[in-house]
């Protein structure tokens, strides 16, 4: 006989070979004890081409009959460990080839494979065709169905076996646990509850899994009370099940009960497991406990447990969240256990705490040492390119997504729309949205807001009515695109009636974003006095950004009555807040009021109220360019004043007027001209002219509303220069071309 560790070194070839060959030797020592102690071996079987030595077996004069069927139970068994469908295949193939009729073992197996490796539609034909069926295929059918994510189904299945009349057919811990797994995918406590009625009225004595699979349900149907009282009742409760209740508590956002739980745990002399640290960390992060979260931490490195990667991502999450990003990296250099997950936490870290460039570093980092990232990796890193807007990052990181093949997964994708929207490429956005071949809230969300962003609006509107068409409800986040892109293009009668079907239509609560985007809408369209009054109606307390929004249109509409009336209302919510001065020393300023102007001047200075200057900038070869009004620090400064001034005697030829109404200083006519004519985002876009190849788009970024006089200009400018010229203001994105812009001057 040949021994084991022989076959350690050989490949599943090899195995074939003496299969075919020595058919005797095969059964005097047992076939499947060959198979069993081969495919014991994975970490070696899975160097080779299992497809090909399979067929090579099967296919080569061995007849299935003369082989011990359990051999095939653990062949198909191994499949399912490999997830090597085409190998189960191959292997039922053969069977139906040689005449051979399997037996219940061996039906159950192939359901499972199937189930497991992706084929449930394989797997449910497999169950049909079998004569006689035993609890085992039952739960096997089940439980392939969760697995793969059709709930509804397993339990469809669930009711038959319990229609059949075989007394033997008995639903099992194993049944229950899979069922509820199924609610809880399915987000269906109601069905929830029938599994728990099922679990009364029989009398099953639910083994530690089946419970903590219950409660596990509850909280993630959003039902933590009730899953607290099945926790309640329970006579053991070890710490799989506290864990589950931790867990549970976690998962709806109730981090002090939880912590509450994990404290009674504690009193209780139960050993916490690594799962419960986990579930603690996550306490933590929800309150923002810093010390209780190190409080935990301490606990963890006191019981001299081997910490897992899940753990450390739990540590590191809770510190992030906590914003406390230094112990969070202490944690991270530390260990030398650094899988995906631990990476993912980090990166993502980062990028929640606003620390973008270092998210980007380190995904780069991540990308340097070998390890693949997964698709929440490449979320985050999108996420951190968008907040920067450096597109061509995003772009760079777009293609590790597709050469991952990631491309088409929901989450990526989402932010890949939401990437491009935010550095200023709706068309790249478009793309992706277009190529996903499936949809969810938060895909449409991020294309209806990029639309909104870009002044798109009619645009938006068709995408919210096709979202709706496709069957996805709608949320909050979605009415806020909605809104915002009837404000934008001044679809004021559209707003009022999508503002109004949220609750009737959808039974979605109106919040603060909402009533701003309406307060928008309406002052931005000229309607004050209707926006006033709106405001007045509002149930829910002032926000500053409401009467803020209001302020800015009366400066725009010079109304300078109800203009102070909103500033009043502005200095009483938050009176040290710079913007609300700015904005009523600007609107003074605009109607020439430059005494009024100086008592706001005062009054901020006294007060100790600074104000953050404008400033544009643009990113040239992933470099950040920054200028102010007036801007000399630039080390191409002469060149660039140079070409502006070149630029600006070809646009006065062309007809261009500079609007000094947008000079908010007492001056003389000529140097008012000069000083729009030297505002930052002016200075951005010589720069991005003369740093770029002809014919290329050009992003500007600027922290405040544009101006008229620069929106005129940049009119002028993409016109004479034959370039598209894309310019993100504090409200949205400008898109000029051929002397018109995409806000058709309603901004």
């Amino acid at each position: 006989m040949l021994s084991s560790s022989y076959y350690q070194k050989k490949s599943w070839f090899f195995l074939a070979k003496i299969l075919k060959h020595n058919l005797r030797v095969c059964r005097s020592i047992s076939c499947n004890a060959i198979a069993t102690d081969f495919t014991d071996k994975n970490s070696n079987i899975r160097d080779f081409n299992f497809s090909v030595h399979t067929t090579n077996f099967l296919h080569e004069n061995v007849r299935l009959s003369e082989a011990d069927t359990n051999m095939y139970g653990n062949l198909l068994q191994e499949c399912v460990k490999m997830k090597r469908l085409l190998d189960g295949k191959i292997l039922h193939s053969h069977m139906i080839e040689s005449g051979f009729e399997p037996d219940i073992f061996v039906y159950n197996n192939l359901i499972n494979m199937y189930a497991r490796c992706g084929s449930i539609l394989d797997a449910r034909q497999v169950f049909d065709r079998m004569a006689e069926r035993s609890v085992v295929t039952w739960n096997a059918m089940i439980t392939g169905y969760v697995q793969s994510g059709y709930g509804v189904e397993a339990w469809k299945v669930f009711r038959e076996m319990r229609k059949e009349s075989n007394a033997d057919l008995r639903e099992t811990n194993h049944t229950i646990t899979s069922l509820l797994k199924a609610c809880s995918v399915m987000d269906d406590v109601e069905m929830g509850r029938q599994v728990h009625g099922v679990v009364v009225k029989s009398g099953i004595e639910l083994n530690v899994f089946a419970r903590s699979a219950m409660v596990d349900m509850y909280a993630k149907c959003g039902r933590v009370d009730d899953a607290r009282q099945v926790f309640d009742k329970m006579a053991e409760q070890n710490v799989v099940l506290w864990t589950a209740m931790i867990a549970g508590y976690v998962q709806c956002g109730q981090g002090e009960e939880a912590l509450n739980i994990f404290a009674d745990m504690l009193k209780e002399g139960v050993n916490v497991n690594q799962f419960t640290f986990s579930s603690a960390f996550g306490a933590c992060a929800i309150e923002g406990g810093l010390e209780q979260g190190k409080q935990v931490h301490a606990m963890l490195v006191k019981s001299d447990s081997e910490l897992d990667v899940f753990v450390l991502s739990a540590l590191v999450d809770m510190y992030a969240k906590c914003e406390n990003m230094e112990d969070a990296c202490r944690v991270f250099d530390r260990t030398d256990k650094r899988s995906e997950v631990l990476w993912t936490a980090m990166i993502t870290g980062y990028a929640q705490n606003g620390l973008d460039q270092e998210a980007l570093q380190l995904f780069e980092e991540m990308l340097w040492v070998g390890m693949k990232p997964n698709n929440f990796t490449f979320a985050n890193a999108l996420r951190a390119c968008a907040s920067l807007v450096a597109l061509e990052l995003g772009r760079q990181v777009h293609s590790h997504v597709i050469k991952s093949g990631y491309e088409l997964n929901l989450f990526p994708a989402s932010t890949l729309v939401d990437m491009y929207a935010k550095c200023g490429n709706i068309e790249d956005a478009l793309e992706v949205f277009e190529a996903m071949p499936k949809r969810n809230v938060v895909s449409w969300n991020a294309m209806i807001t990029g639309c909104a962003q870009h002044g798109l609006g009619k645009e938006a509107l068709k995408f919210f009515e096709q979202m709706k068409q496709e069957g996805t409800d709608p949320d909050h986040i979605t009415f806020v695109g909605v809104l915002s892109a009837c404000s934008h293009a001044g679809l004021v009668e559209q707003g009022r009636k999508y503002f109004d079907s949220m609750g009737s239509n959808y039974g979605i609560e109106v919040r603060q974003e909402h009533y701003v985007c309406m307060v928008d809408l309406l002052a931005r369209a000229g309607l004050l006095d209707e926006a006033e009054h709106f405001i007045n109606s509002i149930a829910l307390p002032s926000d500053p950004l409401i009467w803020r929004t209001l302020l800015s249109a009366c400066r725009i509409y010079s109304n300078i009555e109800l203009g102070i009336r909103a500033a009043k209302n502005l200095l009483h919510l938050e009176p040290y807040n710079a913007s609300t001065y700015v904005l009523l020393s600007n609107m003074y300023a605009s109607l020439g009021k430059w005494d009024d102007r100086a008592h706001v001047s005062s009054m901020m200075e006294k007060m100790r109220i600074g104000k953050d200057p404008g400033s544009s900038w643009i990113i040239v070869q992933n470099k950040v360019h920054t200028f102010v009004v007036g801007d000399i620090s630039h080390p191409q400064t002469d060149e660039i004043y140079a070409n502006m001034e070149s630029l600006a005697g070809k646009m006065k030829e062309a007809g261009y007027v500079a609007e000094t109404n947008s000079v908010l200083h007492d001056m003389e006519e000529e140097n008012k001209e000069y000083s729009v004519g030297h505002h930052s985002e002016k200075l951005a876009i010589v720069f991005g002219l003369m740093s770029s190849s002809p014919g290329t788009p050009i992003r500007v970024f600027k922290n405040l509303r544009v101006c008229a006089d620069c929106h005129k200009a940049t009119k002028f400018i993409s016109k004479l220069v034959e370039r598209e010229i894309i310019v993100r203001d504090a409200n949205r994105f400008h898109h000029f071309k051929e002397g018109l812009c995409s806000c058709g001057d309603y901004w």
